[in-house]
């Protein structure tokens, strides 16, 4: 199965940047509600593997958050090929987002 692998820096640290990340899914589960479906997370210590659909289609993946980096890899089905770069810039856009925006404290 082709695979997308997005790799994102960040300079907040491994912690933050997992919470960060941790608190984009949950927005992104609301904002994309229509389009996203069986959304499902398990996150390790710093960890995370994921599956969703979209649009017909079933993706499931893995990331890991490092001290400056955080990748995420995912499995395209071959059905979303020509989706591929489409796919990918979005990706590296929400995540790039998703650490750059700070948690709102409780």
């Amino acid at each position: 199965m082709p695979k997308i692998s997005v790799t994102v820096p960040h300079t907040v640290g491994r912690e933050e940047a997992g919470e960060r990340l941790k608190g984009f899914l949950s927005w992104l589960k609301e904002r994309h509600k229509d389009q996203v479906g069986d959304l499902q997370e398990e996150w390790g210590e710093n960890t995370l593997k994921f599956s969703f659909k979209s649009y017909g289609f079933k993706f499931q993946g893995s990331g890991v958050v490092e001290d400056a980096d955080v990748k995420v890899d995912v499995d395209l089905p071959f059905a979303a090929m020509m989706f591929k770069g489409k796919i990918e810039g979005e990706m590296r856009e929400m995540l790039t987002k998703a650490i750059a925006r700070e948690r709102k404290k409780t």
